[in-house]
């Protein structure tokens, strides 16, 4: 009778605070957002009313405000493993806002009940965007009335810049991933593109990106279990429609989240994660519910299986040895595909009213439910083999600083020394047109490698990869990974060539080497046969002779981290 008539207080004692802590968009019409100065008062007064609720700060946006996470924890162990949430990456899809707002609410009354985790929910990440409000910027989404912008106040995308740092915002984020190191990753989002009957599509860590176990563990029975649950509510949802301009029918493939992305930076450490995808052409209140009960079905999973995730992660990381083969380019396996049954509406061709010609419109009052091709396997197309270590030169001042804030563990050399060590040499890249999040991308890069002594200094770093933090080495120094430092333009410097030749004086040198090496000359004149605009073309030839030469310098190409195997 006592427990009996103690729970029932429990119970009104939540109910009453969750009254008297109504959200700013409980307070509406169910069609607003709050602002960012009615957010950061929320929660402030939640953690004054609440010890089971705080508020730390990490780094800053580009704008100076700080990064702020609210955290519940039960227990007030900082043992306790941790969900990461984060909301208003891009401040136009607001639902994670509002929706995770109520849910510390209620962890912080009762109505929600876990004792084996810590909750973290970054309040919003790009307040910057949140602060441009406005109600145009999302063409044609379904509310709220008001809303933010996509990029930050340097109008980057955040979601594009967790290996390039550009923004105070990503270095904040991997600062708060670091403190935190979250279990599971849950990154709240409103999608766009084709229309369909579902509310929630949502993008899982590609289970190859995860590695095998934790893999198949996160997409064959934690995030199924997950949606069944949603289900159980009314909530049903698809894998996220990765396709723009055209139909689902014929099929869509799953979303690739290599490292630049949330999720992508995430797993580089095997933390699971998830992507949430409200679509935007629902009702703005529904969105916000649909996310509400994601991350309250994804709480109740983890908590459940707390001990099964960590084995899990913690056997993960042994798998990467080096010696062993690592993926660090994919494409899709067109081959391979799973029939799944897909809620749509009939697709059609009309003729626009704009243009004229032929445009994509969807019928909604036909809506279907049919079998659809979803391509869920990709195959690697670049592997490398694992290095013991890499070399880092104390020069290189940027990447160990990226190193430093992802906890990777760098030594010092601690006198000069000769290693023999795997050089790589820039053969070949392509650089795409127009600027791209502040750079002009490299791809398609090809390297050349070969082994030779190479001289260290004291005060020079060697970087183990038997450490948790081995992913992210390997996809930001290997320079052909998709999102590499390289890539990113880091060593743009050494693919230009630094010294040069006279060529009215350099003409009797090259006379003078091609005289005194038959081999080079043998070259020279092979050179010539074989290729009529070189032999017609006289600068060309002096400069081929120059560049096959002791004058030329080496380091043109020359990428300047090693690899001891």
């Amino acid at each position: 009778m006592k427990f009996f008539l103690s729970a029932i207080a429990i119970f009104f004692s939540g109910s009453v605070y969750s009254q008297k802590f109504l959200t700013p968009y409980e307070k509406g019409n169910g069609n607003q957002t709050t602002t960012y100065e009615e957010m950061v008062k929320y929660y402030d007064d939640l953690a004054k009313n609440f010890q089971t609720i705080s508020i730390k700060n990490f780094g800053k946006d580009d704008n100076g405000e700080p990064i702020k996470v609210v955290v519940f924890n039960n227990t007030k162990s900082k043992k306790n493993p941790v969900i990461l949430i984060n909301n208003g990456i891009h401040p136009g899809e607001p639902d994670g806002i509002d929706a995770t707002m109520m849910l510390m609410r209620d962890l912080a009354t009762g109505k929600i009940k876990t004792n084996n985790l810590r909750i973290a929910a970054i309040q919003c990440y790009n307040i910057s965007g949140m602060l441009r409000r406005g109600s145009f910027s999302r063409a044609n989404q379904n509310g709220p009335e008001e809303y933010g912008f996509r990029g930050n106040a340097r109008n980057f995308d955040l979601n594009r810049d967790f290996i390039k740092n550009d923004t105070e915002n990503a270095k904040s984020f991997q600062q708060i991933f670091q403190a935190f190191k979250p279990i599971y990753f849950i990154d709240n989002h409103v999608s766009n593109g084709a229309d369909y009957q579902y509310l929630f599509t949502y993008i899982s860590t590609n289970k190859e990106r995860l590695g095998k176990k934790l893999g198949d563990y996160f997409n064959q029975k934690m995030q199924p279990q997950i949606l069944r649950e949603i289900e159980k509510k009314g909530i049903l949802s698809t894998p996220y429609v990765n396709i723009h301009g055209d139909s689902p029918d014929d099929g869509f493939p799953a979303f690739m989240d290599s490292p630049r992305y949330a999720t992508g930076y995430t797993t580089l450490f095997n933390t699971l994660g998830t992507v949430a995808e409200t679509h935007m052409l629902k009702p703005y209140k529904d969105r916000v519910r649909a996310t509400y009960e994601y991350m309250l079905s994804s709480i109740n999973d983890v908590e459940k299986n707390v001990a099964e995730i960590q084995k899990l992660m913690s056997e993960s990381f042994t798998e990467l040895q080096p010696g062993k083969k690592y993926p660090i380019q994919w494409k899709i396996d067109s081959t391979k595909f799973q029939l799944i049954d897909f809620n749509g509406f009939e697709a059609g061709k009309k003729t626009s009213e704009v243009s004229g010609k032929p445009r994509l419109f969807y019928d909604r009052t036909k809506p279907f439910t049919r079998k659809v091709k979803f391509f869920n396997e990709y195959k690697p197309t670049k592997e490398i083999t694992i290095p013991s270590y890499y070399v880092i030169p104390k020069s290189e001042n940027k990447v160990i600083e990226f190193l430093t804030r992802n906890n990777i563990k760098i030594q010092p050399i601690s006198k000069d020394s000769l290693m023999n060590v795997e050089v790589y040499k820039v053969a070949d890249f392509k650089t795409v047109k127009n600027p791209y999040e502040g750079h002009y991308l490299h791809y398609d890069t090809k390297v050349n490698k070969i082994n030779k002594n190479v001289k260290f200094r004291k005060g020079d770093y060697l970087v183990s990869t038997k450490q948790e933090g081995v992913k992210y080495l390997l996809e930001t120094l290997e320079p052909e990974a998709t999102d590499s430092f390289f890539n990113w333009n880091f060593f743009d410097a050494i693919l230009g060539q630094k010294e040069y030749f006279s060529e009215y004086v350099f003409e009797d040198t090259a006379a003078e080497l091609l005289k005194k090496n038959p081999q080079l000359k043998s070259e020279f004149e092979k050179k010539k046969a074989a290729d009529k605009k070189f032999a017609e073309d006289g600068n060309a030839q002096l400069d081929w002779v120059y560049k096959n030469s002791e004058y030329y310098e080496g380091s043109v190409g020359l990428y300047p981290i090693y690899r001891i195997l």
